[in-house]
């Protein structure tokens, strides 16, 4: 009799505490993911802004002020390591940080050979890629850095290869070669996406272009922000054919487009930075559809980069792993007891 009693004590205990630690672990390894939104550097307030990438509300500041020692935030993008990754232009570095939280993580790069680095991106091999854009010839350039270490490589784009000159916006094309374009004139060079030799000037602009940030759209063709004109040009992705300008001059407001970037929605965003808002506009025809962030939302004060984040899973919760342990814990010291009680 008393085995049996302290057997159905155990059992009766062992059946409470499985419930608890079951509720505990399904609560915290089912937690919901970080919603979808829309991020953007703010270059005068030295801080990253969230908001709501269906409607444009803001949500909250990712990156407050100054965190990390980010001064004047440019070019920023998401790793394969899920962190996200920022140019702090004074400080000529990469801060790295939690998209989910905004916690400041490390400095991946700090470079003093840099002068304004306005973009970056991965590449295939891995590695991280960053402009550096200066008044100073022997200062433009496109670096490389390992991946995964942030060391320093080689200069990619030699300084002055093809008459690079403000290289703002650079990215990697559908030919998996590198586009750089030039902020200081009109033009779009073309490199070898392997060994960073000059290939060939890819786009000559018209009089009064100034070439900034670009995006290699779905469609094949290439969405150019252009400064110079307060438009967006657009330009076979192929060819390097002009085709239209997309956006007109001072469509909606823009005024010094810095960035082109297309939404989850598939209409273009573009930063209008004398305004300190984010225009939306419709894909297939380039119309203005509204000012999806409003003047000044949450701060905004100089927007450079845009990036759209994708739900992210939270982290395993440590609460749910220790549950899990305690059930697995349990089960095994309930066999034992039930054992016991039997002999």
């Amino acid at each position: 009799m008393f085995k049996n009693k302290v057997a159905f004590i155990t059992n009766a205990s062992f059946a409470i505490g499985r419930t608890c630690a079951i509720a505990i672990a399904f609560l915290g390894l089912t937690a919901p993911n970080s919603k979808a939104a829309m991020l953007v550097s703010s270059v005068r307030s030295n801080s990253i802004l969230r908001y709501n990438d269906k409607t444009g509300e803001f949500i909250d500041t990712l990156v407050p002020s100054g965190s990390g020692g980010l001064n004047a935030p440019s070019g920023m993008l998401i790793g394969s390591d899920g962190l996200l990754y920022v140019i702090s232009i004074r400080t000529d570095s990469i801060l790295r940080y939690n998209p989910q939280t905004g916690a400041f993580v490390d400095t991946f790069i700090n470079d003093k050979q840099l002068d304004f680095a306005e973009d970056l991106a991965f590449g295939k091999d891995g590695n991280l890629y960053l402009s550096s854009s200066s008044t100073t010839q022997s200062r433009n350039k496109i670096v490389r850095y390992d991946g995964k270490t942030g060391a320093r490589i080689d200069d990619f784009v030699a300084p002055g290869s093809g008459e690079i000159f403000g290289p703002v916006g650079f990215g990697f094309g559908y030919d998996n070669n590198l586009y750089v374009a030039n902020v200081f004139d009109n033009k779009v060079l073309r490199y070898n996406g392997q060994t960073g030799a000059f290939i060939d000037t890819f786009i000559t602009g018209k009089e009064g272009d100034r070439f900034a940030d670009f995006t290699f759209a779905a469609d094949g063709n290439l969405y150019i922000a252009n400064p110079g004109t307060n438009s967006v040009s657009r330009y076979n992705g192929t060819t390097g054919e002009f085709v239209d300008t997309f956006v007109t001059s001072g469509s909606g407001g823009l005024s010094r487009p810095v960035e082109t970037q297309f939404g989850f929605d598939g209409q273009l965003y573009v930063n209008s930075f004398n305004t300190n808002n984010i225009l939306r506009y419709d894909a297939k025809t380039g119309d203005f559809i509204n000012a999806f962030v409003p003047a000044g939302s949450g701060g905004l004060d100089g927007p450079t980069s845009i990036v759209f984040i994708k739900d992210i899973p939270e982290p395993t919760s440590p609460v749910a792993i220790l549950a899990f342990l305690f059930v697995y814990g349990l089960n095994i010291k309930h066999i034992h007891i039930f054992k016991n009680t039997k002999e």
